[in-house]
């Protein structure tokens, strides 16, 4: 005989779900919309590296104001999602969009991927440590 437990996972995940693509998608969007007004003020090659410094202080003021979990594993869920978000909406909204003459993927992006998935964890194991 099999029992079959049925659990509403979506009730469960409910504020991981919120984190990770709610968060995620308005972080993006933010970067997004703050570099087409950027385009217009600036050279291309220089929009990256205006915009990193300010969206790495809104996705802080996020990770430590608007999530509330005490796991690394959780934030760590937020990390991967975050970047997968970030590569997949980049390259349909910007690559594929936009067609960029000089390309997309420089160095600049590379870091704004790497910080995408690392300062979940970053604010993860600091919110940790503080509580402790």
């Amino acid at each position: 005989m099999v029992i079959i437990r049925t659990t509403n996972y979506m009730e469960i995940n409910k504020p991981l779900l919120k984190a990770a693509f709610g968060w995620g998608f308005l972080l993006w969007l933010f970067g997004y919309v703050l570099s087409m007004i950027l385009f217009m003020l600036v050279p291309p090659n220089a929009i990256g590296w205006i915009i990193t410094p300010i969206a790495t202080c809104v996705a802080l003021w996020v990770l430590i104001k608007k999530i509330n979990c005490f796991s690394l594993s959780y934030y760590a869920v937020i990390g991967i999602c975050w970047a997968v978000l970030a590569v997949v909406l980049d390259y349909f909204f910007i690559v594929k969009a936009l067609k960029p003459q000089d390309g997309y993927y420089k160095l600049d992006v590379y870091l704004y991927y790497f910080l995408t998935l690392l300062l979940p964890l970053i604010a993860g194991w600091w919110k940790l440590h503080k509580r402790r």
